[in-house]
């Protein structure tokens, strides 16, 4: 369908059908059918298989101008197969298989007849607490970016759009709490929040969500500066944009509109083309229009948007899904799940716990967590087939044989505190030459609305986890989680730490591939904090006047007060994170050696090649994640202590060494000035390359001033 045959079904839309195709709600009954037959619904949400196919050929087949349906379905980390949590996902480092995953779940989505996902999720999410972080991928803009386009361009390569969600700053929610205001400085919007969007849209993303908080006293919905300005108007973006869910009639609880009336026109006036679940374009705008109170062409600027996408998706030639295309790809979907739920595991800590020898001749899997099929695949799970979901006690006992593998819960699920499995639990474990213990949280405690104010252990598993360790069996502890724990009561009682996230489908299989000799190349794509205290806490952060020592010194009861002595630090607390961003260990030791420049200076418009030798010193293979990181010295506004620029995953054999080149081009180092300007200021920079936001070799060098 071409742009003048969108022009022309546009010219025969009455104004109802118009704002039929500007709203999307549930299928609930012969109401909606009958909604779909009048033209008055462009879109519909959660409907698969057989009422997508029933919905979709109502609109084709029985609606007036047969405009085929946009169905929507949250396909957040897969559908039939689950992959890892996009946190998860993001810990691998790896754009190239986050697009794959996307890619497989879109076909399987696709012929379930969904075409369109509200994924990915682009929030740069800094505070653990909040249980949104689960579905994104972390904390830093440049990692976010890359995947979000990975994961846009494997949806929509499959003929399912996507939405990059929630415009924005929905992740810096006060106090960890969903749907909470946010205070957001417009140079952090300019160079933290909105990267991500922008990259989503040049990729050619098909759709983009409003949020649900208030950015700065206006709700992101009614936001017209950013959505119809920004996006819009500035960046060029010509898909629609979808609300949240009631985010529309939300602007009245938030106290930014008067009534339903007020709530349509702020929406429609900032730009929101389509509005979820509830109803008030519908039901108000044709009479606002009519009294004169909303210019026409922004409906039909609207409407046009959402036949462009319909068009795009090629739904006016082919409105439903291909249901083989799916069913053929299962076992190469299911491969895919396991590569990356195995490459999304951070090992936190190993003192010889991994991995497990031959001489494991019994092993005890314990824990909640151990044998939960449904726990394992995190949170966002709608179309997720429980029953073909692998648990590690399960696939444990594939690999080493039912006799050596026995299991036990110790409690009945990951909030309990009845300890009445306890006495069994270590009766097995002191049966066992090493106990894997599979602890964390279940899938409910993240995802929307899910909150936590505290980042411990649920229930009673600390307890489990003391008593596990007093039998003085080694005890490897696989923690499955949809945010960052507080790990400090924990790292003591176990003699290693690997953190699977909420794995996915095939989760069992690939942490026993880990525990049995593969190595971990997962890394933190979150810093995790010692306590709950230190939160937000990020890497890329600002310096201050009176930066922290690195070992802050203690200040005994009647101290005299002295200025000198004062430092940006915690008394009751180490500064630092408890493990920092990009950190993961293996079961091999990699050197960073011989950093070189091809240059000390960088003209404007130019790039500099940084390169470092990488060396496996260890006896096994295994993969590295190597990291570029910046850092602007002095600029004309503050800048961050360090900033990643780039990474690549480089696998090595024992004793293999290779040169990791970069190329670093001025680009990478704009950053929005005084006056909002986007900019690339000459003066000194440190570049480092190595295993994570905290460590390995570094070299300066200058940008130069433009000449003339």
């Amino acid at each position: 369908m071409t742009e003048n045959d969108i022009e022309q079904l546009l010219s025969r839309m009455t104004l109802a059908e118009k704002l039929g195709q500007m709203t999307q709600v549930q299928p609930q009954g012969r109401d909606q059918e009958d909604r779909v037959r009048q033209g008055g619904a462009g879109s519909l949400i959660n409907v698969v298989g057989d009422d997508a196919y029933h919905y979709q050929w109502l609109a084709v087949e029985h609606s007036r101008l047969g405009i085929p349906l946009l169905l929507g379905r949250d396909v957040i980390h897969g559908f039939q197969t689950v992959f890892p949590i996009p946190l998860g996902q993001a810990a691998a480092f790896d754009p190239e298989r986050v697009r794959l995953a996307a890619a497989h779940s879109a076909r399987e989505a696709g012929a379930a007849g969904v075409n369109w996902t509200f994924s990915p999720m682009l929030d740069v999410a800094r505070d653990p607490r909040w249980g949104r972080m689960a579905e994104s991928f972390g904390e830093d803009p440049l990692l976010i970016s890359r995947l979000g386009v990975a994961m846009v361009q494997g949806y929509q390569q499959e003929g399912v759009a996507a939405c990059a969600k929630h415009f924005v700053g929905y992740g810096a929610a006060e106090g960890g709490r969903d749907y909470s205001a946010t205070d957001l400085a417009p140079r952090a919007l300019l160079d933290t929040y909105l990267p991500p969007f922008k990259a989503a849209q040049q990729a050619g993303v098909m759709t983009v969500m409003s949020a649900f908080n208030d950015l700065d006293g206006i709700p992101a919905t009614g936001h017209e500066d950013l959505i119809r300005c920004t996006l819009k108007n500035q960046w060029g973006f010509e898909g629609l944009v979808v609300s949240d869910w009631c985010s529309v009639t939300e602007m009245m609880t938030h106290g930014f509109c008067d009534d339903a009336d007020a709530a349509a026109l702020a929406a429609v006036r900032a730009g929101v083309d389509m509005e979820m679940a509830s109803t008030s374009f519908q039901d108000h705008i044709a009479r606002l229009t009519e009294q004169g109170l909303l210019d026409h062409a922004l409906i039909d600027d609207a409407v046009r948007r959402i036949l462009r996408i319909k068009a795009r998706l090629g739904l006016f030639q082919h409105p439903y899904g291909a249901p083989g295309r799916a069913q053929a790809q299962r076992q190469a979907t299911a491969q895919l799940a396991r590569s990356l739920a195995r490459d999304s595991c951070v090992l936190l800590k190993n003192e010889q716990g991994l991995p497990l020898g031959e001489h494991a001749r019994r092993v005890a899997v314990i824990g909640p967590l151990a044998d939960a099929p449904g726990e394992q695949l995190g949170c966002w799970v709608f179309d997720g087939e429980r029953e073909h979901s692998q648990t590690v006690f399960a696939a444990l006992q594939d690999r080493l044989g039912a006799q050596r593998v026995v299991h036990a819960r110790g409690l009945a699920h990951c909030r309990s505190h009845d300890l009445d499995g306890l006495e069994a639990a270590l009766a097995l474990a002191r049966s066992a030459e090493v106990v894997v213990l599979c602890l964390g949280e279940d899938a409910g405690l993240s995802g929307e609305a899910h909150c936590r104010a505290h980042l411990d252990l649920p229930g009673a598993q600390q307890t489990l986890l003391e008593a596990v360790a007093a039998t003085g069996v080694p005890v490897v502890l696989v923690i499955m989680a949809g945010r960052p724990l507080v790990l400090g009561p924990v790292l003591p009682y176990a003699q290693a730490v690997l953190y699977a996230w909420h794995p996915g489908s095939q989760g069992g299989p690939a942490i026993v591939d880990l525990l049995c000799g593969e190595s971990p190349s997962g890394r933190l794509p979150v810093s995790f904090p010692r306590s709950v205290g230190q939160i937000p806490i990020f890497y890329n952060h600002k310096n201050t006047g009176r930066p922290p020592l690195a070992d802050a010194p203690s200040i005994p009861s009647g101290t005299p007060l002295d200025p000198s002595g004062f430092f940006a630090a915690y008394l009751d607390e180490d500064h630092r994170p408890q493990f920092p961003f990009g950190f993961g260990l293996g079961y091999t030791r990699f050197e960073y050696t011989d950093l070189q420049l091809s240059s000390s200076q960088l003209t404007p418009g130019g790039t500099l090649c940084a390169s470092v030798l990488l060396s496996n010193v260890g006896h096994r293979s295994a993969t590295e994640v190597v990291q570029l990181y910046v850092r602007d010295l002095v600029g004309s506004v503050t800048r961050p202590v360090r900033e990643l620029k780039d990474f690549q995953r480089i696998s090595l054999q024992p004793g293999e060494s290779r040169r990791v080149s970069f190329e670093l081009h001025t680009d990478a180092l704009r950053f929005h000035d005084r006056h909002l300007r986007l900019v690339c200021e000459s003066g000194r920079f440190t570049l480092w390359i190595g295993p994570d936001s905290v460590s390995g070799p570094s070299a300066g060098f200058e940008v130069m001033a433009e000449q003339g």
